[in-house]
This record gives C-alpha cells, sequence and structure tokens, in this order.
C-alpha cells in the first residue's frame, strides 16, 4: 500500500538468467545431441553407408563410359557428402519435433524458462550438428575412393554450414506443420528428395538442355551443392557469389519464420 492507501503494481522480476538462459539452452542441445546419439546406428552411420552404395553404383555404371574416372569420383564425392547434410538435418529437427508432440513430451521443452529464440536455436542447431557429423563421417568413408582434400575451405565451411542450419529450420517447421510421421515423409519424399536429386548431385548441369539448366537455377539446393563442391574442386556451374547471397537470405527469412511460428505456438501449444 502506498501513502494514498491505494495498492501499489509489483515490482517487475528480473530475468535471473540474464538475457539469454545459457543453462536452458545448452541443456535442450544436450538433448538434441544425446538423442540421435543413442541410436548411432540408424542416424549416422545408415546415411554414411548409403552414400557409399551410391558412389559404388555409380562408379561401376559409368566409371567405364568415362576416359578419366578419377575425376568423375572427385566431382561425385562433395555431393554425396552434401546430400547427406541435407537429409539428416531435415530429418534431426523434424523427428524430435514430430516425436515429442506425438508422446506428449513436448510440454517438458516449453515448460522451461526458455523463450522462443532459444527454443529455434537449441532445435536448429542439434540439427546442425547432426548434419555436420554425417558429412565429416562420410568425407571420412569416401576418402577411400577419392581424396577429399578442400581447396577453398571458406566455401566447403560456409555452404556446408548454411545447408545444415538452413534443412535444420526446414524440419522444424515440418515438424511444427506435421500431425503424423506420414506427413513428414510427404515433406521428404515429395520436396526435399526430389529438389536434392534435381540440384546437381549427380550431374553437372552442363549437361542438361538450356531450358532445364534455368529451372535448376531456380533451386536452393543447387546453390547450396555447387558451392559446396566448389569448396573442394575449385570450379562451379553457377556464379559462387550468387549463391552465397541466395543462400544467406533464404536462411535470414528462414530463421525468422521459425521465431515467428515457434513464438505463436501454432501446433506445440494446443
Amino acid at each position: 500500500m502506498n501513502k494514498l492507501g491505494l495498492q501499489s503494481l509489483p515490482t517487475p522480476k528480473v530475468h535471473e538468467f540474464g538475457m539469454v538462459n545459457w543453462m536452458g539452452l545448452a541443456t535442450l542441445y544436450k538433448k538434441e545431441i544425446k538423442r540421435f546419439m543413442r541410436v548411432g546406428p540408424q542416424t549416422l552411420l545408415a546415411p554414411v553407408i548409403s552414400n557409399l552404395l551410391y558412389m559404388t553404383v555409380f562408379v561401376l555404371a559409368f566409371s567405364a563410359l568415362r576416359p578419366d574416372p578419377k575425376s568423375f569420383m572427385a566431382f561425385l564425392a562433395p555431393g554425396l557428402v552434401m546430400l547427406g547434410i541435407l537429409n539428416n538435418a531435415a530429418a534431426n529437427s523434424s523427428s524430435s519435433i514430430m516425436t515429442g508432440k506425438l508422446m506428449g513430451s513436448i510440454s517438458d521443452v516449453l515448460m522451461p524458462p526458455l523463450s522462443y529464440f532459444e527454443l529455434a536455436i537449441g532445435w536448429i542447431a542439434g540439427a546442425a550438428t547432426r548434419g555436420i557429423i554425417v558429412a565429416l563421417v562420410t568425407s571420412l568413408a569416401l576418402s577411400f575412393f577419392t581424396p577429399m582434400y578442400p581447396s577453398k575451405i571458406w566455401a566447403v565451411v560456409y555452404f556446408g554450414i548454411s545447408a545444415a542450419i538452413m534443412m535444420g529450420m526446414v524440419g522444424v517447421l515440418s515438424g511444427i506443420w506435421a500431425e503424423k510421421f506420414d506427413q513428414l515423409a510427404v515433406v521428404n519424399q515429395f520436396i526435399i528428395l526430389p529438389l536434392s536429386f534435381l540440384s546437381g548431385t549427380f550431374y553437372s548441369i552442363d549437361v542438361l538442355p538450356e531450358s532445364f539448366q534455368e529451372l535448376i537455377l531456380l533451386n536452393p539446393l543447387f546453390y547450396l551443392i555447387d558451392g559446396f563442391r566448389y569448396g573442394f574442386l575449385g570450379v562451379s556451374d553457377g556464379p559462387i557469389i550468387t549463391g552465397i547471397i541466395i543462400i544467406f537470405l533464404i536462411n535470414i527469412f528462414l530463421f525468422f519464420t521459425v521465431l515467428k511460428v515457434i513464438k505463436s505456438g501454432w501446433r506445440i501449444k494446443s
């Protein structure tokens, strides 16, 4: 009560964790890491084996038709590494959120004092980490076929991390949107997989008709794969600067979209 006998408003409580709840953010990140590490043969080993099978089949099928099979393997390997990043980063965040929603454990993540920004960072960072780990293990495995020596390290780092973050955000959005795992499969089979395969993963776009080349240039995943391959080979099918700008702008747009969706609580708080 004040001197006039009126009840005073309570003093606003200062956030005890500061501007960012680092402890909560670290805990969420560790949870995401432990989640996919517990099933390592499925989340880490399986994609590596798949990429090794891709390499084996393509080399056996097309090496006889090419004058220099080693150059073909050197071209193919970065695309397979990037394919592992794209698929696994998206799968990690989407399955994590989807599992939490179906099992009712999503409330365990939403109840702690974590802001929508911290939730987004935790989910995206966990997904990106899985994609990068798969990339490292895949690169090591493919090095038995062809040397994996980057010629432009900055391009490998930029496009590799950008791809992991981008697909981590796509996974967050698809995991929030989906109400069952069948819907996640639709996103993967009809969006992510076609865009990945039609982005120059297994071929140079120079072999395609000009009209098809123009269509592929509209595919954002093309710039990820082309830029990542440029980091290893020093050559690219498209303009690298254009790819850097496009990927940066897409990631900025996706990040603010993720923040808005998580803040709204759509399909995760109801």
